[in-house]
């Protein structure tokens, strides 16, 4: 008969056992200690820690809204100085790398009239001022013939000009509809900072910023609101030397523009 276990062979034996991860008397269920360590050492392997002398990888940068970023800046603009300021701060929109200017207005702040176009070509990329080429030409043809001028010291005269985008884009294509989307809050503010007597949207892409459609064969000679003002979609003056057959329409815009000022 074999004599029993003394106490420093059962402390021996106790603490082996704890060594090799036996802490409880009894468990619920099995442990399978050995599938344990192979989960450990495949979490080590996905997550590496880094070596020695090696540098931590910096953390992800924040995604950035560029619309949150553009209303936070106007809503912050006091005045059309503040608000070239902030669009000229703005570096979320790629088109500004491209471009040499800030095409940002011309005329006199205080018309009665603002025209808001689409996007600077290559003569308004160049000298900083909307309209300037042979469509900015023809538009002034076109409001001389009622009486209007974007030079005029008249206010009641006088036009106001901006664009929806201040940055040309590349080879002249349409404006796509995220670079809209995040400059649409300075184009906001320019018309509550100016407030004009009425906006003239002319073309496809001023009407989809203000109006949230195109389709200016449709849209054009019927006053609708825009930007909480009265405004009259009208066929921009690229799009007229394109089809002079639609200067006819154009003429009785122009009419109707002028009708709307004569009765406020």
């Amino acid at each position: 008969m074999e004599s029993a276990m003394d106490y420093h062979t059962a402390l021996a034996l106790l603490e082996w056992q704890i060594e090799l991860g036996a802490d409880e008397a009894l468990a619920d269920a099995p442990v399978d200690r050995y599938a344990a360590a192979q989960d450990a050492r495949a979490q080590a392997q996905a997550s590496p820690e880094p070596k020695k002398g090696q540098p931590t990888p910096p953390a992800p940068k924040p995604k950035i809204d560029p619309v949150a970023v553009a209303q936070d800046m106007a809503a912050r603009v006091r005045s059309l100085d503040d608000l070239r300021a902030a669009m000229q701060q703005f570096e979320h929109c790629e088109l500004k790398r491209g471009a040499r200017n800030l095409v940002f207005s011309d005329g006199r702040p205080a018309a009665r009239v603002m025209i808001i176009g689409e996007a600077p070509g290559r003569d308004e990329d160049r000298e900083g001022r909307p309209f300037v080429g042979r469509a900015g030409q023809l538009l002034d043809r076109m409001l001389g013939a009622i009486g209007m001028d974007r030079r005029s010291d008249n206010a009641e005269q006088a036009v106001y000009i901006t664009n929806v985008l201040p940055w040309r884009p590349p080879q002249n294509r349409d404006p796509k509809p995220e670079e809209i989307q995040m400059l649409l809050p300075f184009l906001r503010k320019h018309v509550e900072l100016v407030k004009p007597d009425a906006v003239v949207l002319m073309g496809n892409i001023s009407c989809q910023a203000g109006l949230g459609k195109r389709g200016i064969t449709r849209l054009r000679g019927h006053w609708t609101q825009a930007y909480d003002t009265p405004a009259l979609p009208m066929f921009h003056p690229a799009y007229l030397l394109r089809q002079p057959h639609a200067k006819r329409e154009a003429w009785a815009d122009l009419l109707a523009l002028k009708a709307r000022l004569e009765a406020r």
